[in-house]
């Protein structure tokens, strides 16, 4: 594949099985993003081609992917998919830390973290087997992309995305493919296995060292240090956001609680309208109760 009559890559293959979870890395301009945009259908190989396994329905997220700045997120989920029910939209919702009235935020006031998760989201509702992401983490805070990581672990089809970060690798692939001016080769690892093995290979002669392959030991040690602030960080967030949890848990029992008195006067229940209100109000928040249970559950 090529543009402008230059060739970015040639006699190029590889396989991945049901359930690979494989990050692609490479210094940048190789041709990773040209490379999953042949799998997903957006280009057309100049030559060769992309077998598909049968019954593989792909869901592809990239950091363009638009979404609709006039709705809310709800509205956002519930256009797109029109036949799920609203617990099943806030039940995904809740996966991604989206809770009680977050559901409402409007999309133009979302961070680019919250983007972010919206956007993953609508591809796991999708019901795809097989994910393919592209700079996933790329505007995502250090909080959104714990919540990334923990979805992509219990994620039971196959997974390839584009990452440059090591941390997020480590945690979520089985394997990786590092693609470079020199081919691509294939390691049945994680990034810590990747670096180890490739260095192994330089050392004896199998490979020839890149740039990026020298910046990379040379970038160790500043990302271990960027990234145990950053874990720092996301504890004081995640901490906070259990703190807010169970305040909201407290006013929605203590909201129940209300509902039930009214049901339980003598004025109220003879009056069907009324009593009917209350009635429908307590099965709201008793159902939205189970999702703070369950997001509770989660950040303990």
């Amino acid at each position: 594949m090529g543009f402008g009559g230059k060739t970015l890559f040639t006699d190029l293959g590889f396989e991945m099985k049901k359930g690979d979870k494989t990050a692609l890395v490479g210094p940048n301009g190789v041709g990773k993003t040209t490379l999953i945009k042949l799998l997903v259908k957006q280009y057309t190989p100049q030559a060769g081609h992309v077998r598909e396994g049968v019954n593989v329905r792909i869901g592809y997220y990239d950091q363009n992917t638009a979404l609709s700045e006039e709705k809310n997120v709800f509205q956002e989920m519930a256009d797109t998919y029109p036949r799920l029910t609203q617990t099943e939209i806030r039940t995904t919702l809740g996966a991604f830390m989206f809770i009680g009235d977050d559901v409402f935020k409007p999309i133009s006031a979302l961070s680019g973290g919250e983007r972010g998760r919206v956007q993953l989201a609508k591809i796991m509702l999708a019901g795809s087997n097989f994910l393919v992401l592209d700079e996933p983490t790329n505007h995502l805070d250090i909080f959104s992309k714990n919540i990334l990581e923990e979805a992509l672990r219990e994620f039971t089809g196959t997974l390839l995305y584009i990452s440059h970060d090591r941390y997020f690798i480590n945690n979520t692939a089985n394997k990786v493919l590092d693609l470079s001016a020199n081919g691509l080769v294939a390691y049945d690892g994680n990034y810590d296995y990747y670096i180890e093995k490739k260095a192994a290979q330089i050392a004896l002669g199998h490979l020839k060292p890149t740039e990026s392959d020298t910046r990379t030991q040379e970038t160790g040690q500043k990302e271990d240090y960027r990234q145990k602030k950053a874990n720092s960080a996301a504890e004081r967030k995640r901490r906070a956001h259990y703190a807010q949890l169970e305040k909201t848990i407290a006013a929605t029992e203590a909201a129940i609680a209300e509902c039930d008195t009214k049901l339980n006067d003598l004025s109220v229940a003879s009056d069907f309208e009324q009593a009917q209100e209350f009635y429908n109000k307590k099965t709201e928040l008793e159902a939205q109760l189970m999702e703070l249970y369950e997001s509770w559950e989660e950040l303990q």
